[in-house]
């Protein structure tokens, strides 16, 4: 395994770089995007990494999220393939050269507009392609040419097996929250794609965090990168402020009502670590009257691109989602971010709050801290920040509703709708008999319509006759029939083996 160069690392002093963007030296049509932007000044990861970049040297580059690291990569590979811009709409003369991988379809998304609102005033043209959608409007794009092409490495496989993108030409690959491509089990697609390129290229590799598997990655595929870090390592934004509150699982709902009422937010993150309650959380928090959508896995591309669209516009009050939406999703003026549930992965934290607080602005990360498990968790966070977290006490407001209850009482109602039938069998019973104590079940007991206590019907008088002991009847007795009665005795002499014919009575005479 080849260590990493550091000894080509140049001496990149704050003091002497360029903090503006003018001061870069940008071809017009990137500076006047810049400016139509709204960009002056750059950020630390962006002051250090583009003019290394614009040298064609590899970079390994780790800053906390919500820095500009698209920006940081973006400008200075479309100011390097601003030489191969040309007019022509011969998809040949478009190929390939500068490829983006991403984890996530959502922030694939992120970084093609971006690159995209870069390069508005050129001719470079750039895609985006990833899983979820239709591959067909993908493919039509591909087979016209772009010089950009912005993938998650499933899909990306796709459409090399499918013959629609060829990768022999490419120049510069940037990998994107490596980490995480490596977390969610991308590194033997990782390895296939790097085996399409050609071995002359730059490889660039940004992160927010740095973990010893992240450096092999980079020691097998970056040639002598420059290093840089603009911050400690795993280390979070001192613009977000940072509260862990003691609660348990039952008030977690009502913590997060009274903190917004608080501290007067109007949009918030909400993470979760399942699919299921990140479902369940949304479909609660809708019932007690915030605007609520989930985002999860299981959610259709659609359904997500729809969710994230509403959350931008202010349509929704609480995103409330899986890991999924945890890294680099770059939404403007979210105040404040809620770990409804602590995530099991340390570092997932630092992603998580990085969603506010960004490019400057003041943030607020709120996280529930419940029984000895979240403590545990609580604690593996304060290792990798190292910073010492004190466990808060929250006081509940007496004249605020009692919302975890008023939210019970309508899942209780729901829980009794949908299954009458069954708890009129076990009558409260939960499964082999055991009572249900669980909280939920209290609240769907005590809120359901009494039952009525119908009288029942008297019952019907009973027939003397059949409450009498039996009697065998007298022989001779008129009951026996009168064709067995008027029967032939059996003659003497005959066997006993051979029985007589029996009289039966019939409806019709034999004419």
């Amino acid at each position: 395994m080849t260590e990493l160069n550091t000894d080509l690392t140049p001496e990149l002093n704050a003091d002497t770089l360029p903090m503006a963007f003018a001061q870069l030296q940008l071809a017009a049509p990137l500076a006047r995007a810049v400016a139509d932007m709204g960009y002056t000044s750059m950020t630390p990861i962006q002051a250090q990494a583009i003019p290394v970049v614009l040298q064609g040297r590899d970079v390994m580059g780790a800053a906390q999220t919500g820095t500009g690291k698209t920006a940081a990569f973006s400008l200075p590979l479309l100011q390097r393939l601003l030489k191969h811009e040309n007019s022509s709409t011969s998809p040949a003369r478009h190929p390939v050269r500068a490829l983006v991988l991403l984890p996530t379809r959502e922030l694939a998304d992120q970084v093609a507009q971006a690159i995209k609102s870069y390069a508005q005033h050129t001719q470079m043209r750039c895609a985006v392609v990833f899983g979820g959608m239709d591959m067909k409007p993908q493919t039509l794009e591909l087979k016209k040419g772009v010089e950009i092409l912005v993938a998650t490495p499933g899909r990306l496989l796709d459409h090399i097996e499918a013959k629609n993108a060829v990768l022999n030409q490419v120049e510069y690959v940037v990998l994107d929250e490596a980490d995480r491509m490596l977390d969610i089990g991308f590194l033997p697609d990782l390895q296939r794609i790097l085996s399409y390129l050609p071995k002359q290229r730059t490889t660039l590799l940004f992160s927010a965090t740095f973990s010893g598997e992240i450096k092999r990655l980079a020691g097998s595929y970056l040639q002598n990168p420059v290093t840089i870090e603009v911050a400690r390592s795993n280390a979070t934004a001192s613009t977000v402020e940072q509260h862990f509150y003691s609660v348990n699982e039952d008030n977690k709902r009502h913590a997060l009502h009274q903190i917004l009422r608080q501290r007067g937010i109007k949009q918030a993150f909400v993470f979760v670590n399942s699919k299921l309650g990140c479902a369940r959380l949304a479909r609660s928090l809708e019932h007690e009257g915030l605007k609520t959508a989930a985002l999860h896995g299981d959610k259709s591309q659609d359904e997500r691109l729809k969710a994230l669209d509403a959350f931008k516009k202010g349509e929704v009050d609480l995103l409330v989602c899986t890991d999924v939406a945890a890294r680099g999703l770059d939404i403007k003026d979210v105040p404040a971010v809620f770990n409804f549930d602590l995530p099991f992965n340390a570092e997932d934290y630092v992603h998580r709050i990085g969603r506010t607080g960004r490019a400057g602005a003041s943030g607020l990360a709120v996280s529930f801290v419940g029984g000895n498990n979240d403590a545990r968790l609580a604690g593996d966070i304060e290792k990798l920040i190292k910073i010492k977290m004190d466990l808060e006490a929250i006081e509940f407001d007496e004249d605020l509703p009692n919302i975890r209850q008023q939210g019970r009482i309508n899942d209780g109602r729901r829980m009794y709708a949908e299954g009458a039938q069954d708890d009129s069998r076990n009558h409260g019973r939960g499964r082999g008999g055991a009572r249900d104590v669980s909280h939920e079940g209290q609240f769907a007991r005590q809120d359901r319509p009494p039952r009525r206590d119908y009288a029942r019907p008297a019952p019907a008088p009973r027939d003397p006759f059949f409450d009498k002991p039996y009697e065998p009847a007298a022989v001779g007795d008129a009951s026996t029939p009168s064709w067995e009665a008027s029967a032939r005795p059996a003659a003497r002499g005959i066997s006993a083996n051979i029985k007589h014919k029996v009289k039966v009575a019939a409806l019709f005479k034999a004419s």
